[in-house]
């Protein structure tokens, strides 16, 4: 594992579009394509937007990028709360990607709990029956959560499904999301987290016990090509 903290949030967010360009050339070239899932939030809109940047796109065989993503509310793609909308508007519609490579975490009349059990077949599908994505981007809240993995939520307990989707009270929501075992499965992983607002979790995430039921991004192994970037508010 290894941490960058960094001491401005531009170069943050240019490192990370540097390292999503560079992984995707080595993945396709080690077996043709690059397979990400994605994390909504300000954050990732802010690489997003670099990446459908000139500079950054014309460095990208986008015809051979595989887009999932890590979570989602249940939430229609055309709801200002989507994580799918915001990548559209700030990345996949500006890139010539095709439309079968992208897989929105969300489907019209169906069930939520439905809607995982296609997901994870839509991921076996791309990815195999190994499911090692090449690239997972994600976040941390200020209470530790990464994707939809709740403090003292029974998913934390998921060890054989690769999706699942459930109702979360304090939001009154449904939630659909990865589980810790395929994001643990990932080749590469990037959390970014940034911020006085982080600052006491990423401690406890860090340097804390291992405790994730009350920090659930502990449940994420700290191996080779996990990475995290983040700066000195959060770090501290």
């Amino acid at each position: 594992m290894s941490i960058t903290v960094f001491d401005d949030l531009d170069t943050l967010y240019k490192k990370a579009a540097d390292t999503f360009v560079d992984l995707s050339e080595k993945s396709i070239q080690k077996h043709g394509k690059f397979t990400v899932a994605l994390s909504g939030g300000s954050s990732p809109k802010a690489i997003f937007k670099l990446l459908a940047t000139e500079e950054y796109s014309q460095k990208i065989d986008w015809n051979k990028v595989y887009f999932f993503w890590v979570d989602e509310r249940w939430v229609a793609l055309d709801d200002e709360k989507s994580n799918a909308k915001m990548t559209f508007e700030t990345l996949l519609n500006k890139v010539p990607v095709s439309g079968d490579q992208i897989f929105p975490m969300y489907k019209d009349g169906v069930e939520p709990e439905e809607y995982a059990r296609e997901y994870e077949a839509q991921i076996r599908n791309v990815l195999g029956d190994e499911g090692v994505f090449d690239f997972i981007l994600l976040g941390m809240g200020d209470d530790g959560h990464t994707a939809s993995l709740f403090p003292g939520e029974a998913i934390l307990d998921e060890n054989e499904k690769w999706v699942d989707a459930y109702y979360l009270k304090p939001q009154e929501m449904f939630r659909i999301t990865l589980t810790a075992p395929i994001i643990n499965k990932a080749e590469n992983i990037l959390v970014v987290a940034f911020g006085e607002s982080k600052k006491h979790a990423l401690n406890e995430v860090l340097n804390g016990e291992y405790n994730p039921k009350l920090y659930p991004l502990q449940l994420i192994e700290r191996k080779d090509g996990f990475q995290f970037f983040t700066d000195e508010k959060a770090r501290g």
